[in-house]
């Protein structure tokens, strides 16, 4: 009898043993998980609604969604995609809805419905889940196989629990999210090991432009960290410490490495109005200039921006409460013009993404066959989830790029 072992009792890990014993029934599965509970961070994901995926059904428009790995990912997708992983919980009596922005959640609002799903499951599929023993060291035991595990005596892996406990298997997964342990395991069986760096998280600015606004917000800005030549647009928030929303969680994302490397200061201009052409509002600004000459500047906003917010960035330039807009010099109405469409912001650190922490970095994806999931170095031994370098932005795509890793690994496991 095969025996499959996955450690790891996240959603690659549950997707992969689940897939591995529905294929291969005659496999024996066991997951491996150290803490109590399983599933613990798809419970928290989403606010507690768990965004399963996006509903992006084009793989090609799919990846650009990850800073790291949507190459490697672009052939997986035509295997394993969004559409499959709606079509794979209606099977399983969960039914996903789309939201305005894209986002999938399951109709019930509740991650519980995720979770419960995933655990019946694997144990109507016949895995054994094992929770509570943490997992000490993984040991490849025997090396006299063929290119790619066939031929030859078949992988042996050793597995040593803390209780002192050691398990056998013949296939591995290693479904360990960015666990320092699992990055270890990866390095002691031959693979190398992108540095993990935190992604999607908020940025500390301290500024008088934006202090005591937290909750404001503007549906679409453009964010941008000039030193990385990286820009990202959308609904932008401002919070107690500084920024946050999706632009600011996007662009965290793919400047993860810059940000990392420069300890979280840099400086970040911000375009409050993207969607207007800046020669376009400079011919606005003067027209109001002329049209409501007698106005009061602070109190009549002839953008699309939160009111408190305009009071602030006319009062930074010294448009103070009694002015009207006759009282305003071309020279001030440029100063007004870059503050709208090229504030620049010093970042002084980050902030946490709530407890939906996302790291870059992991397994070296060169290192990894994708159409099967399992180590180039280590025969017998397979991938899944976010212990591998790839890493989504937020939106339910991380979630994704761990369902199709999971699935190919299960997949390919038995042959």
């Amino acid at each position: 009898m095969l025996k499959i072992t996955v450690i790891g009792g996240g959603a690659a890990g549950f997707f992969s043993a689940i897939t591995c014993a529905q294929t291969y029934p005659q496999a024996r599965v066991t997951l491996l998980e150290a803490g109590r509970q399983v599933l613990a961070k798809v419970r928290i994901s989403g606010g507690g609604r768990c965004n399963a995926t996006h509903a992006c059904f084009d793989p090609a428009i799919l990846v650009q969604n990850y800073p790291r790995g949507g190459k490697a990912l672009r052939g997986a997708f035509t295997r394993f995609q969004p559409r499959d992983t709606v079509e794979w919980f209606a099977s399983h009596s969960v039914i996903l809805k789309t939201e305005a922005d894209g986002r999938m959640f399951p109709v019930t609002d509740d991650s519980a419905t995720i979770v419960n799903c995933l655990i019946r499951a694997a144990e109507d599929a016949g895995v054994q889940i094992r929770t509570g023993d943490a997992v000490v060291s993984v040991k490849k035991l025997t090396s006299d196989i063929g290119e790619g595990g066939h031929g030859g005596t078949a992988p042996t892996f050793e597995i040593v629990f803390k209780s002192g406990e050691q398990l056998k298997c013949d296939r591995l997964i290693l479904a360990t999210g960015s666990n320092p342990s699992g990055f270890k395991w990866a390095k002691d069986l031959g693979h190398t090991v992108e540095p993990p760096v935190p992604s999607l998280f908020t940025f500390n600015i301290s500024d008088r432009r934006i202090q005591d606004l937290a909750g404001v917000s503007v549906a679409n800005a453009k964010v941008k960290l000039p030193a990385a030549k990286l820009e990202q647009s959308g609904p932008l928030l401002i919070t107690h410490w500084g920024l946050s929303g999706p632009a600011v969680l996007k662009l965290s994302a793919w400047g993860a490495r810059f940000l990392h490397d420069r300890h979280y200061q840099t400086s970040v201009l911000i375009n409050w109005l993207p969607q207007y052409n800046p020669e376009v509002l400079r011919q606005q600004l003067l027209g109001v200039k002329s049209q409501l000459s007698q106005r009061l500047v602070v109190s009549s906003c002839p953008f699309p921006i939160p009111r408190r917010l305009w009071e602030r960035l006319t009062s930074a330039i010294g448009i103070d409460e009694p002015k009207r807009w006759a009282d305003i010099p071309n020279k001030t109405l440029d100063k007004l013009l870059q503050e709208l469409v090229q504030g620049e912001y010093q970042i002084a650190g980050k902030g946490a993404f709530k407890e939906e922490f996302v790291t870059c970095g992991g397994v070296n994806l060169k290192e990894v066959d994708f159409k099967t999931m399992e180590s180039r170095h280590c025969p017998g031994l397979y991938f899944a989830g976010e212990i591998l370098d790839i890493d989504g932005v937020t939106g339910g795509f991380n979630f994704q790029s761990a369902w199709t890793t999971a699935w190919l690994a299960g997949i390919a496991i038995g042959k």
